[in-house]
């Protein structure tokens, strides 16, 4: 089922659409900067985590905090989801540089040696 994000609505296989209301009042919220992605013939394995110090040693001990396992289906859905966000994001931010040592300020990086 491909849900429709702005009126939460999807449609069953017959075409008429079938309204989802979500109840949030259980979740839990976690922040991640670090991920990790397996997958089997049945299932893709997210693995999420709080890495603290991203520009340090080569090294470091990251403690994995949530595991999400979905099909190849939600998977797929849950990438476009993700792609057509970041892109809204860029046209309105500008690109997203997603290697942190290019992120550092000059100056920066010269205070923390």
């Amino acid at each position: 089922m491909d849900q429709d994000r702005s009126n939460g609505q999807n449609e069953n296989g017959n075409g008429q659409q079938v309204r989802l209301e979500l109840d949030d009042s259980a979740v839990h919220a976690a922040y991640a900067n670090f991920c990790r992605v397996a997958s089997t013939p049945e299932e893709v394995i997210i693995d999420l985590a709080l890495n603290p110090d991203p520009t340090s040693a080569p090294v470091q001990r990251v403690k994995l905090s949530q595991r999400v396992v979905l099909n190849h289906f939600t998977a797929k859905r849950l990438a476009a989801l993700l792609a057509a966000t970041v892109k809204r994001h860029e046209q309105v931010f500008g690109p997203l540089e997603i290697d942190v040592r290019k992120r550092v300020q000059p100056e920066m990086a010269a205070m923390t040696r």
